[in-house]
């Protein structure tokens, strides 16, 4: 399940007034509706505080099935320092792994953010 991604950081924004993070970017405060939103880049490590397995093939389209078929994935939202969840599917060897807030390191961004868990990234490394 784990692949090996360069992955650049989540793009955000954060307000100059009140300091609300948004990911994605925006230009509008979702806290103080003022336009005072300036470019930010996220944490690349975070805690996994919830999460599901999709534990099979979701409808096509947009979901275009691998040539080897369906296999099970996690998907879940990672907490991450500045305090916002982002949603994102979860690189992992067992799923157990996901349990308890686990550490997570996102590794890619597109189509979708795609965080692994550490065990996971020890076998990439």
């Amino acid at each position: 399940m784990c692949e090996t991604h360069i992955a650049p950081a989540l793009g955000a924004s954060r307000c100059s007034h009140c300091s609300t993070v948004a990911f994605p970017a925006t230009s509008l405060c979702s806290q103080c509706s003022r336009p005072a939103m300036s470019p930010f880049t996220l944490s690349t490590r975070g805690t996994v505080w919830a999460y599901t397995v999709q534990r099979f093939a979701p409808k096509s389209p947009p979901y275009v099935p691998p040539p080897n078929g369906f296999t099970p994935f996690a998907v879940g939202y990672v907490e991450l320092p500045e305090g916002i969840k982002i949603e994102a599917v979860l690189e992992c060897h067992d799923f157990d792994e996901l349990d308890d807030g686990a550490p997570v390191t996102l590794i890619a961004t597109a189509p979708v953010p795609r965080f692994a868990t550490d065990a996971c990234l020890k076998e990439i490394r």
